[in-house]
């Protein structure tokens, strides 16, 4: 799954616009990785999130094209 959609599915990001903003100005990466929107994330691998001074890393636990509000709690493990 893309990791623009992810981020928005996860509600990490409220929407997906702001999470491509986020990734088009080098601010998520992945395991370490700046990378663009376009990148594959899978289970087992760590996001980072950098808005201003705050940072937010996650480790992705379970990968789905749609969840309720609910269980978005659970695509995610924050470290």
């Amino acid at each position: 799954m893309r990791i623009d959609k992810f981020l928005k599915v996860s509600r990490l990001i409220k929407r997906r616009p702001v999470a491509n903003e986020a990734c088009d100005a080098g601010r998520v990466s992945v395991n370490g990785r700046v990378v663009k929107a376009s990148a594959d994330v899978k289970v087992g691998d760590v996001i980072e999130i950098r808005f201003g001074d705050k940072v937010t890393k996650a480790e992705v636990m379970r990968v789905a094209e749609t969840v309720r509000k609910e269980e978005a709690k659970e695509m995610v493990k924050f470290l």
